[in-house]
């Protein structure tokens, strides 16, 4: 493990990013050109002090899970994530596992639909970037620990969402989150992140578990979803998922028809951000 280096790539790529390109309130009274510590954990799901103990050389081991973790809430692309690993003396991740790193291309395109309610999934269903009108909409991801950053999770064990569904509806999107889980499993089955999400699934919640029995599988397809937004009310959209296929991740995309009043919704949503917003589940 080399300390010093792995100290300066994480300050430097700490200070390189903007709040805003991780779908965060730029606010005010900010003294550093990037991010603070404060938000990259986060986003990362660790602990202020852990990150300012690693920028200054004296940090632990990093896990492989912390490293990951540490890579998505940075930026990283697949080459500064390998030398992140190799710099802690962790192997980069193997072909076989899924891919959590959010192809650059795709990055820009999220930069450029800022006040599009839009965010970025992988393999399993973590939430792995979204753009500031998506948290403004949805709520707030960086408030999810990592564990718990996943769309299956917080749909069987999470504390409630925005998202109303009716009972016909509740069960089919129950059905096709474990139909995808179990789909995944299927294409990376020595993942380790997705063994440990599927076991805990199946561990806490009898649902997850009595329809992962059935054995069924399948993807996830484009949908129709009503939000229920505290300030904008009830909201129903167009939820379109779009697949990155290299990297085997979905692109979600919330959008409204023109002229219709979920679409004045929306822009009213991309003036207001997320600083005017609640932003909480």
């Amino acid at each position: 493990m080399d300390r010093d280096e792995l100290a300066t790539v994480l300050r430097t790529a700490r200070l390189r990013i903007r709040p805003e390109d991780v779908g965060l309130p730029h606010g005010v009274r900010r003294r550093v050109p990037g991010l603070r510590r404060e938000e990259v954990a986060q986003l990362a799901g660790v602990s202020v002090d852990y990150v300012v103990r690693l920028e200054q050389g004296r940090g632990p081991h990093p896990s492989e899970s912390v490293l990951s973790a540490l890579a998505r809430a940075l930026r990283l692309d697949d080459a500064e994530r390998d030398t992140l690993f190799l710099l802690a003396g962790t192997a980069p991740p193997h072909p076989g596992r899924i891919t959590s790193v959010v192809r650059p291309g795709v990055q820009r395109v999220l930069d450029r639909v800022a006040d599009v309610p839009a965010l970025v999934l992988d393999a399993k269903g973590d939430v792995i970037a979204w753009t500031p009108a998506a948290a403004a909409l949805l709520g707030d991801f960086s408030a999810w620990p990592p564990g718990e950053r996943n769309i299956v999770w917080q749909r069987f064990l999470g504390t409630g969402n925005r998202v109303s569904l009716t009972q016909e509806e509740s069960e089919l999107t129950e059905v096709q989150s474990v139909s995808s889980l179990r789909a995944a499993k299927a294409r990376y089955p020595d993942d380790p992140g997705l063994r440990r999400l599927i076991g805990r699934l199946r561990h806490a919640s009898p649902r997850f578990e009595a329809l992962w029995a059935e054995g069924r599988s399948a993807r996830w397809r484009s949908h129709r979803k009503t939000i229920v937004h505290p300030e904008l009310g009830s909201l129903t959209l167009d939820c379109d998922s779009l697949l990155v296929p290299e990297v085997d991740q979905s692109v979600v995309v919330y959008t409204a028809a023109p002229g219709s009043p979920e679409a004045s919704a929306l822009s009213l949503l991309s003036v207001l951000g997320t600083q005017l917003i609640s932003t909480r589940h």
